[in-house]
């Protein structure tokens, strides 16, 4: 199959968003490369109301007004996004990653031209870490980019650009494999092993105590006033959370961060990315709140798009791919362009940058197409010596239409009197022909809207359903959900019988041998009657996938 026209065309102050594909700009005379903060958290001092209750919460199918206070009223000035950001964040904090706490009592450490140290203390327990720096080439102090994880990055690219890596460990922080009851890490070792935050707020407190004590150096060796976050997949959504809850993050640079990152929770179920119940269960990445909403994410009263939206006016750039559904990239699509709508308002329209436009399909590879606009996000947002404006490069394959997800409209801002909320302006928009304007953005026209199991097969202890999520021209992604017997698991094997001619080339919450999923490491014990889910995806046909047997390990 031939690869895709893409669309390519860049942000408008004015976006199409009716089409689900973006448009030209004339916000390039707006400048924000110095809109990092000095502060970790600019409206810390701004009255919130009391957040509704989880059980109170109405059911919204459409993504909520960013633009629309607690109280009802909507902003009508841009002084006022301070404050309602700072409603949206309690809102994330409360029902999405739990509370990110603010800054300790007691934080210290170094900095070198090899690492980073960091001290923290509050209310008598302690906890230390420390990342490796690399610097570039030149005479200092340099910018620098925290990447998370250590993989997916592109490093080579960022010293080049003249910007320092610091590599941080995130499970230092926060470690993965642990139970929600007794969380490991160093956040944990001074918030407590039972604290409700999950693992990706626990990671962005980290990076933000690696900014306090850069910016408590003598500033020879690091710029506390130019640091960026990246990181890819796990650490692409540990690096959207950086971003959006520390405003001193200049630059901030999520990778194919999936489900738990950047793309709309109401629109993960109907695309075939991993399910929200999976995206919690795996790990603790999101707050303990967050399982309550993962049968009906359209109770949430906040989604991803807000949480875009909390890094305007700051500099961001998404990258994404659009060759793995599991990875949610048409909901991704659409939270950038719900994002978009308040850096538009904002008149920093031209800061951020949505990327999907890729060839190579691998799971976090370095991509040539990538490497330029990161070079140029750094100049700009970090050394602050470009100007180069942000672009939407959206991929055919996985085009998400934000007019499908919302009921409201983008006002006019103004530090002035109070305006009446107008639409926005029309554009001309340059669509690729492989795109629909029709196309909705959960499904693409050869998607099946409605999942179907394909097949159930009881086993030796164990009971597997496969269940067929999306289906295209030449390939397909399926869940599988295992159900212990009357007695418990502590491993399972589900075998899958594929059709002629079809492959199976990824696999995610288990692993492939032959053509059986066996558990992962993390969902291999089940109670009695208990359930876990896998996911995988394929190419060629999908008409007699089924699952054959299941049995205990």
């Amino acid at each position: 199959m031939t690869r895709p026209r893409l669309i390519a065309v860049a942000l408008a102050v004015a976006m199409a968003v009716a089409a689900g594909v973006t448009i030209a700009s004339a916000d390039a005379a707006v400048t924000v490369s110095a809109a990092a903060s000095t502060v970790e958290d600019e409206g810390a001092d701004c009255p919130v109301p009391a957040l509704p209750d989880a059980g109170a919460l109405p059911t919204n199918a459409k993504l909520p007004d960013p633009f629309k206070r607690l109280d009802g009223t909507r902003i009508t000035a841009k002084s006022d996004w301070r404050c309602r950001r700072e409603e949206v964040k309690k809102l994330a904090e409360k029902f999405v990653y739990g509370e990110k706490p603010a800054r300790p009592q007691s934080v210290t450490g170094t900095v070198s031209s090899t690492g980073v140290t960091v001290n923290v203390t509050h209310n008598g327990r302690s906890a230390s870490f420390s990342a490796r720096v690399e610097l570039p080439g030149g005479t200092g102090p340099f910018p620098a980019v925290v990447v998370l994880g250590g993989f997916g990055a592109d490093t080579a690219a960022i010293k080049a650009a003249g910007a320092a890596v610091i590599s941080y460990d995130p499970y230092a922080v926060g470690k993965e494999g642990t139970p929600r009851t007794n969380k490991q890490g160093a956040f944990y070792s001074v918030y407590g092993a039972q604290s409700s935050t999950g693992l990706l707020m626990a990671w962005a407190w980290g990076v933000s105590r690696i900014i306090d004590v850069v910016a408590q150096s003598d500033g020879r060796i690091l710029r506390a006033d130019a640091m960026g976050v990246t990181g890819c997949s796990r650490f692409g959504k540990g690096a959207f959370v950086v971003g959006a809850f520390d405003q001193r993050i200049a630059l901030t640079m999520p990778i194919e961060s999936g489900s738990a990152g950047v793309p709309i929770f109401r629109g993960i179920p109907g695309e075939g990315a991993q399910s929200l119940s999976s995206a919690y269960g795996e790990q603790p990445w999101l707050g303990d709140a967050f399982g309550t909403f993962t049968g009906n994410p359209a109770r949430l009263p906040v989604d991803t798009h807000e949480m875009v939206a909390m890094v305007a006016p700051r500099g961001l750039f998404i990258m994404d791919n659009p060759h793995i559904a599991n990875l949610g990239p048409r909901s991704a699509s659409v939270a950038a362009l719900g994002g978009a709508e308040v850096y538009k308002a904002l008149g920093a329209g031209d800061a951020i940058t949505y990327w999907s436009d890729v060839q190579d399909g691998t799971h976090c590879a370095n991509r040539p197409e990538w490497r330029t606009p990161l070079q140029q996000h750094i100049q700009r947002f970090l050394l602050r010596t470009g100007s180069s404006a942000g672009t939407f490069r959206i991929s055919s394959r996985a085009a998400g239409r934000l007019s499908d997800w919302t009921d409201w409209q983008t006002p006019v801002l103004s530090d002035g009197p109070p305006q009446s909320p107008s639409p926005s302006p029309s554009a001309s928009v340059s669509v690729s022909p492989s795109v629909s304007p029709s196309v909705s953005p959960s499904v693409s026209p050869s998607v099946s809207r409605s999942p179907s199991p394909s097949s159930q097969s009881a086993g030796q202890g164990c009971t597997a359903v496969v269940t067929v999520q999306n289906v295209w021209d030449g390939g397909f992604v399926a869940s599988g959900r295992v159900t212990a017997g009357g007695a418990p698991l502590s491993g399972w094997t589900v075998r899958l019988a594929l059709p002629a001619g079809s492959a199976i080339t990824n696999v995610w919450n288990g692993r492939l041998t032959g053509t059986s999923v066996a558990n992962a490491t993390w969902n291999g014990s089940l109670g009695a009657g208990a359930s876990t889910e896998f996911g995988f995806q394929g190419t060629g046909p999908v008409s007699g996938l089924a699952a054959t047997g299941c049995a205990a390990a």
